[in-house]
């Protein structure tokens, strides 16, 4: 990329943020947690997760939603290691699995609530 930038900063501004951007694994894995944000059972079930530990059968009765769609929105929630399970006898029950997931949540919130 040898063209010139009509504004003049190219070479001076340009190279300093080039210098400091992240790797590009790591935006893609940043843009991968986004995704999965980007479903509205989702983020159902995060929130009501953050409200409190529940079971495959309680989530899908507050989402309206069939156990199994819940289950597979679980699997993919923990293999995004944003939920996290704990079994109790046969019933597992599941969490977010840290701050940080309420934290994504709550700055979407604020922003959309902007609007």
């Amino acid at each position: 990329m040898t063209e010139e930038c009509l504004c003049g900063l190219h070479n001076k501004l340009a190279k300093k943020v080039k210098a400091k951007m992240l790797d590009d694994d790591i935006l893609f894995d940043i843009a991968e947690v986004f995704k999965i944000f980007g479903d509205s059972t989702r983020m159902k079930i995060i929130y009501a997760l953050k409200l409190s530990e529940l079971c495959v059968l309680d989530l899908a009765y507050i989402t309206g939603s069939t156990q199994s769609a819940i289950s597979h929105q679980l699997r993919i929630l923990k293999q995004a290691s944003l939920v996290k399970s704990r079994k109790d006898g046969k019933v597992v029950f599941y969490s977010l699995k840290d701050e940080h997931v309420i934290k994504l949540f709550e700055i979407g919130r604020e922003h959309v609530e902007e609007l």
